[in-house]
């Protein structure tokens, strides 16, 4: 096996020292100098349970970070699944967002950190938040950029299932109600699935679709969630919730296999299926093939990240992951350089948002 290097020494050294920052103490509230706002993804439990006053739904918004953005945030944006994103979540997130341009939060601007369905409902509080402050005389926040974890934003046809199954709830589509279930938490019913009514794709990618100046990052993942089961009904690679053509930010709902058309998800240099196109200012970052849905939010190790769009600035945020390039040959091959392969050098050594928030801090 041969190895080239790319980047500086102090970019790997960076990579190398990423695992230590999660036992260095208190970390700063803030990132790359700007103040956190969070927005948390689907909860199956609202469909399950519906909260009972908003005070459950924030409570259970914090616990949905805890593992580690929670520490390292300024302020949430909180919703109940059991609403619609242009019903009940618009006038939950709008009271939340009210108070932090009251509070003055992003006066030097804010970055704004979302997970799975959070990052439609990001999508969506981007483009009308501004009209909604100003009508009350509050000033628009000022978002730098927002970073998108396994974001939803195209959809995913595990609830274009969940509604066919609501409504054609047959004995022989049980291996489909099998995924839904693990999926929606429920036995699904019309009128009892919240916002998995809005992750339908067609529904999503209609949704508050104006290109805005605030660049998306997205960290892709590709591990299997639910044990597998909901992996066959995702169009192309998934994270078992996620399809990647969503999470990469791909203008159709097609089924790919790489945010890249060079690159696979574990980094094989090597012809994909890729993208056509991305939606305006959407920027795949890393991507990671063994990492699971909720993984990328600090709670798994071992798996190697892989950068897309790298060695970049973006509305003033810099992207600047180490990468390393490498030549590896499978046990059975005894001739020939092998195949090629791009890493971010030490990322199996940490956690996906120490990673992020480490390198974009730095």
């Amino acid at each position: 096996m041969t190895t080239t290097k790319i980047g500086n020494a102090c970019k790997a050294a960076l990579a190398v020292a990423i695992t230590g920052s999660l036992f260095a103490g208190t970390a700063q509230a803030k990132l790359a100098g700007h103040n956190v706002i969070l927005v948390h993804g689907f909860q199956q439990e609202d469909l399950a349970n519906p909260p009972e006053n908003f005070q459950a739904v924030k409570d259970a918004g914090e616990d949905y970070w805890r593992t580690f953005w929670l520490s390292r945030s300024d302020a949430r944006v909180d919703w109940g699944s059991d609403g619609r994103i242009e019903g009940s979540i618009a006038q939950q997130a709008y009271q939340q967002i009210r108070q932090i341009s009251q509070q003055g939060l992003c006066s030097n601007y804010c970055i704004v950190v979302s997970h799975s369905t959070g990052d439609l409902v990001t999508r969506y509080l981007l483009e009308n938040q501004a009209r909604w402050l100003q009508s009350e005389g509050l000033a628009p926040l000022k978002i730098l950029a927002a970073i998108d974890y396994s974001g939803a934003g195209g959809g995913t046809e595990l609830a274009d299932l969940a509604l066919s199954i609501a409504y054609n709830d047959s004995w022989y589509n049980w291996p489909l109600k099998a995924a839904v279930e693990a999926f929606t938490g429920i036995e699904p019913e019309p009128g009892k699935l919240g916002v998995v009514n809005d992750l339908q794709t067609n529904a999503a990618r209609n949704l508050a679709i104006s290109p805005n100046s605030i660049p998306r990052l997205r960290f892709v993942a590709g591990g299997a969630s639910y044990g597998g089961v909901t992996k066959p009904f995702i169009a192309g690679t998934d994270d078992g919730v996620v399809p990647t053509h969503s999470a990469c930010g791909s203008t159709t709902a097609e089924g790919i296999d790489s945010c890249s058309n060079r690159i696979s998800l574990a980094g094989k240099v090597t012809s994909q299926n890729g993208p056509d196109g991305l939606w305006f200012n959407h920027f795949p970052v890393l991507m990671n093939e063994g990492v699971t849905h909720s993984g990328v939010l600090g709670s798994e190790t071992g798996y190697t990240s892989v950068p897309v769009v790298n060695n970049t600035t973006l509305n003033g945020l810099r992207v600047d992951f180490a990468s390393r390039t490498y030549n590896q040959r499978a046990w059975w091959q005894w001739w020939g350089a092998g195949d090629t392969y791009i890493e971010v050098p030490g990322s199996d050594q940490t956690d996906m948002s120490t990673l992020v928030y480490t390198t974009l801090n730095n």
